[in-house]
């Protein structure tokens, strides 16, 4: 069993929703048209589409940037710590006197950045914990996610 405690924040939420947007088929296409625009502007002469071009590399990056900072400051869950604890169950997540429990059948993937390791309970929402603030128990959380999930779900690095 491992127990942790994790206060997610703008950074992290942030480092979040750049991994799972830059993983999704939109977030992908306009990456892709905006590099294309990029160099079509500098393969025919015509700056307006490195103008366009950089407008669409910059604004989804920028737009989640935003995002994140507001949805901290505006969903109270996010600003008291929230205590996770993996064991041969599952995962329980719990602050004050809310908790809720996945299975580890449940669990859809694992991933991690950087400075994450995300645990997606759906396609859409994920647990987030942050390198940081896991301290030595990094190599725990990743064992038992490992242990538990079925390798072909988990794309942790170290």
């Amino acid at each position: 069993m491992v127990e942790l405690d994790v206060k997610i924040g703008a950074k992290e939420l942030y480092d979040y929703m750049l991994r799972h947007t830059y993983n999704s088929a939109s977030g992908l296409i306009g990456s892709c048209v905006g590099a294309l625009m990029v160099v079509g502007a500098f393969s025919t002469g015509q700056w307006m589409f490195l103008i366009f071009g950089a407008i669409i590399l910059l604004y989804l990056p920028w737009t989640l940037f935003l995002k994140s900072r507001a949805q901290v400051v505006a969903n109270p869950s996010f600003q008291k710590p929230l205590h996770y604890k993996l064991d041969e169950e599952g995962l329980t997540i719990s602050q004050g006197e809310d908790m809720v429990q996945y299975k580890w059948e449940e669990m859809v993937k694992a991933v991690s950045t950087g400075r994450s390791i995300i645990l997606y309970t759906s396609a859409v929402n994920a647990t987030i914990f942050p390198r940081a603030q896991m301290e030595d128990k990094k190599e725990a959380v990743i064992g038992m996610i490992s242990t538990h999930m079925p390798p072909a779900k988990v794309k942790i690095r170290n």
